[in-house]
């Protein structure tokens, strides 16, 4: 099988019914969307296409819609998002790995855990760690991670 390059969506359209489209890097970069993907996810949805906006976002769907939504992207194209914070929350909700857990990660992650804040604990009372990223002000420093795991 040889791989095709091609220049744009709109030439392989045709042959899909839904499409998968990361966020990031391909909708927006952070501050700004870009002007052509919201075209393509226009043309997506004026062609009755289903499309899946995905994310490695540590927060629920929800919260990177609001996101999106600041940035000026149209309600109509934000039907299907999922992210991976929504994957941990259904996790969370289930109870799947434990009831109580400890969040390791920054503070603007907390969304996730919404409605659960009884069962964040300290890390010694935790069935598990529900790790979103570095906590703030410690980036740099791997020790510190080192030595609050020891625990």
């Amino acid at each position: 099988m040889e791989t095709k390059l091609i220049k744009g969506l709109n030439q392989v359209q045709s042959k899909y019914d839904a499409f998968f489209i990361d966020l990031w890097g391909v909708i927006h970069n952070g501050i700004q969307l870009y002007p052509g993907a919201v075209k393509v996810l226009e043309n997506l949805n004026k062609l009755n296409k289903r499309f899946v906006l995905m994310s490695n976002a540590p927060r629920p769907s929800k919260s990177v819609e609001k996101f999106l939504l600041k940035l000026k992207l149209n309600k109509i194209l934000l039907k299907n998002i999922f992210t991976s914070g929504e994957a941990a929350l259904q996790s969370l909700q289930k109870n799947v790995y434990g009831k109580n857990f400890y969040h390791l990660g920054p503070k603007r992650d907390t969304s996730l855990f919404e409605g659960l804040e009884n069962n964040r604990k300290n890390p010694e009372d935790a069935d598990f760690i529900l790790c979103t990223g570095f906590l703030d002000g410690h980036a740099d420093s791997l020790n510190y991670y080192k030595d609050l795991l020891k625990k």
